[in-house]
C-alpha cells in the first residue's frame, strides 16, 4: 500500500493543493470522482478511465512518475492507461514502469480577449445540419484528431465557410469552468490565409464570454501553430508529457 504519499479524496481539496491551477480546473468536472496522491511537491490525481486519461499530475516531474510508479505496483494503474503527467525525459521511467507511448505537449491558456483579425466575424456555431461536412473536412484536414462528431466531450462545434463549403472548423470542448479548444484544423487549399488565426480568435471571444479562462494543447513539434497562439495571447504554458501504458 501507498504510505509515504498523502491522499487527497475530492475536487475541492485537490484544486486547493494545486492552487486551483486551470490545467486541473479543466482535467476535473464537477461531477466526476477523483482522488490524488501528494508527494514532494507533486500531486497526481485519478479519475475513472471513462472521463479521460486515468491519471493527470501538476508539480515535479521525479516524485509525480514515483506516485505512478507505486500506484501501478498496487493495482491502481493498469496497461492502457493514459496519464498527463510534468514534462519528462522517456528514460526515467525505463526499468521503472513499461510505457507503450509518449509524447510532449503543452496546454496553453489565456484570461483575455485576443487580437481581432480580419475574417473573425466569418466564425459561426456549426449545426447538425452541417455533421457532413464537418465530417469531411477533417477527414481531408485532420484525420489524426481526437475530437470528431458524435464525441461527447464536445459542447460545440464552430467554423468558417467560404460560400456553400465548410474551410475551417473547431471543437468546444469546455469542461467545468474552463474553456477549451480542440481539433482546430484548416482545409489544406486554404491554409496560409489567415483562417486558422481568425478561428481561433472568434471561438476564444466566444468562450471567453461564459469562461474566465480558455485553453488549448499543442503538441512541442507543432512549432507554428504554437507561434500563433501566443501572438492571440496564449502566453501562459504548462509543459506535459502524455504516456499509455503498455
Amino acid at each position: 500500500m501507498i504510505v509515504e504519499d498523502q491522499e487527497l479524496t475530492d475536487r475541492v481539496t485537490i484544486l486547493d493543493a494545486v492552487g486551483h491551477h486551470p490545467f486541473a480546473r479543466h482535467a476535473l468536472g464537477r461531477a466526476v470522482p477523483a482522488r490524488a496522491y501528494r508527494r514532494d511537491g507533486a500531486v497526481l490525481w485519478l479519475v475513472p478511465p471513462e472521463h479521460g486519461p486515468a491519471g493527470c499530475a501538476i508539480g515535479a516531474a521525479e516524485p509525480a512518475l514515483e506516485i505512478c510508479v507505486r500506484l501501478a505496483a498496487d493495482g491502481m494503474l493498469h496497461p492502457g492507461h493514459r496519464l498527463h503527467l510534468p514534462r519528462h525525459d522517456r528514460g526515467l521511467l525505463t526499468d521503472r514502469l513499461p510505457v507503450a507511448e509518449h509524447s510532449d505537449w503543452d496546454f496553453h491558456w489565456s484570461d483575455t480577449s485576443p487580437p481581432t483579425q480580419p475574417d473573425e466575424q466569418r466564425v459561426v456555431r456549426l449545426t447538425d445540419a452541417d455533421r457532413p461536412a464537418l465530417e469531411a473536412l477533417i477527414d481531408e484536414a485532420f484525420p489524426r484528431t481526437t475530437s470528431r462528431p458524435g464525441d461527447p466531450r464536445v459542447v460545440d462545434w464552430y467554423g468558417i465557410r467560404d460560400g456553400d463549403r465548410l474551410v475551417a472548423c473547431g471543437a468546444d470542448r469546455s469542461q467545468s469552468d474552463v474553456g477549451f479548444l480542440a481539433g482546430l484544423t484548416v482545409a489544406p487549399d486554404q491554409r496560409g490565409r489567415g483562417l486558422g488565426a481568425s478561428l481561433t480568435a472568434g471561438m476564444t471571444r466566444a468562450l471567453l464570454a461564459r469562461h474566465d479562462i480558455v485553453a488549448l494543447g499543442v503538441y512541442t513539434f507543432n512549432v507554428g501553430a504554437a507561434r500563433l497562439y501566443r501572438r492571440l495571447g496564449f502566453t501562459n504554458v504548462l509543459p506535459l508529457s502524455s504516456i499509455r501504458l503498455a
